[in-house]
């Protein structure tokens, strides 16, 4: 499937979509194979012990999977999460960003299927894996 966005397009509809988190994000590199984000890592997403929160890592999961969906999609901002599974694997290293490697591994004509691993910018260690499931709206 061609993609409905580039790499630059993408990032201009998920701040004109999502204002309130664009300046957390940036789509790194994007291809007909997946997808690399980043999480612009700031002192709001670190927890005590000096290290990423799971909740940062959760959106930066979320969101890598959501820019799959619409880099394919194109417009369809209604697309929401319905299922996701986050494993915890290493301690993230503060300081650094966070970088998601996403790949689609099923987009249908009702749900798409995404598979997101984390790591700490600079290391091949994965801090994180997550599989997210996102209902795609019917057409009209």
């Amino acid at each position: 499937m061609a993609l409905a966005f580039d790499a630059a397009g993408l990032t201009a509809y998920m701040a004109e979509i999502f204002p309130q988190v664009a300046d957390d994000f940036a789509v790194d590199e994007l291809s007909e194979t997946g997808i690399t984000m980043r999480l612009l890592t700031a002192e709001r997403h670190l927890r005590p012990g000096g290290t990423v929160s799971g909740p940062s890592m959760f959106a930066l999961a979320d969101v890598t999977v959501y820019g799959l969906v619409l880099s394919r999609l194109g417009r369809k901002a209604l697309a929401v999460t319905t299922n996701c599974s986050l494993d915890f694997m290493r301690k993230p290293e503060a300081g650094v960003d966070l970088i998601a490697k996403g790949t689609l591994l099923k987009l249908g004509r009702s749900l798409a299927v995404g598979d997101v691993h984390m790591y700490s910018e600079g290391s091949d260690k994965m801090v994180a894996r997550s599989t997210m499931t996102y209902s795609i709206p019917p057409e009209k």
